[in-house]
């Protein structure tokens, strides 16, 4: 049976929608551009693909070839069952698996919230060679340890513990057609005149496809429950890397971002005042400005 894509790119965007196997899944990517450096953009909570929509044109007229996966579990890719399924080593192993489908030369990571949790992870552990990472309003790992020590930080992280609750965080947020998810983004955003109904609309329905909200739900729960994410050690990365940080986030303290240079030897930090944790989508085009002067033409 086709599968049907979670979101249709208008047809002047330059964007598609095609199907990579990878790591023993089927992946529903969106793309754009062509060459043998390939942009991999990674969602987050409670995203989509679509959550790079404004970015992923700019990436391919600067040369790219870019790959924006639906994450396991998410949209119309595959969806496994079971918290050990979503493990944060399993998540990091699907991106491995694909940039090793795309037979790209050289990599550009570039992630947002649980899409940065996996980079991160990614960078440290080396899992494959990087030339460039971009991280967008996710803390370097040992920084978020530190801080959830800490009450300023604990207390806004309130919800991590309530999705380890079973079924009570699905039906929850998935009354009325998944409503609280188009919520969740409207609330919490600075520019909300961009988070309009018909903007948030994929991310509804995509929650609210059987399932769906159960795996999204699992990453949170694999994540207090298995190890790997402290199991990063020094927690280095090599990498050049770019933090594009939103001030007006609502889960993660901008304390966070205090001592990051000593995990990370070169490192680029841009905070925007004026943007909420959903920052690509909330300033595109200040973000769109931000990659373009920070990474080379390819």
């Amino acid at each position: 049976m086709a599968r049907k894509p979670s979101w249709k790119p208008p047809e002047d965007s330059g964007i598609a929608i095609r199907w990579i196997e990878a790591n023993g899944l089927t992946f529903e990517v969106a793309e754009a551009g062509e060459g043998d450096h390939l942009a991999l953009c990674l969602h987050g909570f409670p995203e989509l693909h679509y959550s790079w929509r404004h970015q992923m044109p700019v990436l391919a007229r600067k040369g790219y070839r870019v790959w924006v996966p639906n994450l396991r579990g998410y949209g119309a890719t595959d969806r496994p069952e079971g918290t050990e399924a979503y493990r944060l080593r399993t998540l990091a192993k699907d991106v491995a698996a694909l940039i090793d489908a795309s037979s790209a030369k050289e990599v550009t990571l570039i992630a947002h919230d649980w899409g940065a949790i996996i980079a991160w992870y990614f960078a440290i552990m080396k899992v494959r060679p990087l030339t460039r990472l971009v991280i967008l309003n996710v803390p370097h790992p040992n920084c978020a340890r530190r801080e959830l020590k800490r009450w300023r930080q604990l207390k806004k992280s309130w919800y991590i513990f309530f999705f380890q609750l079973p079924w009570i965080p699905e039906w929850l947020l998935g009354r009325g057609g998944a409503a609280p998810i188009g919520r969740v983004f409207r609330d919490s955003a600075v520019n909300k005149e961009l988070f309009i109904p018909e903007e948030v609309r994929p991310y509804r329905e995509a929650a609210a496809q059987p399932g769906a909200l159960t795996a999204m739900f699992n990453y949170y729960r694999a994540l207090i429950r298995r190890p790997d994410a402290r199991d990063t050690g020094a927690g280095k990365v090599d990498v050049p890397t770019l933090v594009l940080w939103g001030e007006q986030d609502v889960a993660i303290d901008i304390h966070v971002l205090d001592g990051m240079n000593k995990y990370v030897s070169d490192l680029t930090v841009r905070r925007y005042p004026h943007a909420s944790h959903w920052v690509q989508q909330d300033i595109p085009d200040e973000i769109n400005q931000a990659l373009s002067e920070w990474l080379p033409d390819s």
